[in-house]
């Protein structure tokens, strides 16, 4: 039987439920959610594996709320700056808007217990490559309301292009900010100096500017006959 902290263990270790929330995300983040422990987490949080079960019950829990914490706060904003963006009246500058309310609250909310931050992306990013069930589900359950919103705002800007396309398009966008926010140091090697991937306004403009271009790029349909053509003239 799992034995629960007592009162006195309680009023000792006050913070014992941030510890564990933070030791949790910080191993899942670097191992994965199969990898790691209950145990694992009791360990790196300084408690015993009864302190986790008794606050988050289960595993599941316990990255379920992780989720909820990070995530209620960057949809609420998301969803506000989506709200302003959808009453720009040019659709050129709507679409722009939108992208822009969805990008901006990942880098902006820098906070580790209030959504966004880098070591939440990349425990998001482990959570999308590992394909376990658990995960996908918490995935599904928050996120997919606010990324029907952003998908719906888009096409209605955008209307001539299949939300087919849009759909794709925003899962480059979304693999793309992950990318940005987890490994910054890349774009500062690879520029040699020049840029400053750390530097979020400057990453902000380039993905928001680079995800409205290929946004508005010609549906793949209507592409295809120029391909077909570029080919044929290619084999001549």
């Amino acid at each position: 039987m799992v034995r629960k902290p007592t009162s006195k263990e309680t009023a000792r270790k006050p913070n014992m439920r941030e510890a564990i929330l933070a030791a949790a995300e910080e191993l899942f983040a670097t191992n994965g959610f199969n990898a790691v422990s209950v145990r694992d987490i009791a360990q790196a949080a300084g408690a015993n594996p009864g302190s986790v079960t008794y606050h988050f019950k289960t595993k599941d829990g316990l990255l379920l709320e992780i989720y909820r914490r990070h995530c209620g706060p960057m949809n609420l904003r998301r969803s506000e700056l989506l709200a302003a963006a959808k009453r720009v009246r040019d659709l050129q500058d709507r679409l722009e808007a939108i992208v822009r309310a969805y990008v901006v609250p990942a880098f902006t909310s820098g906070s580790d217990l209030a959504g966004g931050g880098a070591r939440f992306t990349r425990l998001r990013a482990v959570m999308s490559a590992e394909g376990n069930e658990v995960a996908r589900k918490i995935i599904a359950q928050t996120f997919d309301d606010t990324s029907h919103a952003f998908i719906d705002a888009i096409h209605e800007s955008l209307p001539h292009i299949p939300r087919t396309d849009i759909v794709w398009r925003s899962h480059f966008l979304l693999g793309a900010l992950y990318y940005s926010l987890v490994t910054p140091d890349r774009v500062s090697r690879l520029s040699r100096g020049e840029a400053d991937g750390s530097d979020a306004a400057g990453a902000i403009e380039q993905l928001v500017q680079a995800t409205v271009a290929a946004f508005q790029a010609p549906a793949l349909d209507q592409a295809a006959p120029a391909r077909r053509r570029s080919v044929a003239s290619s084999k001549t």
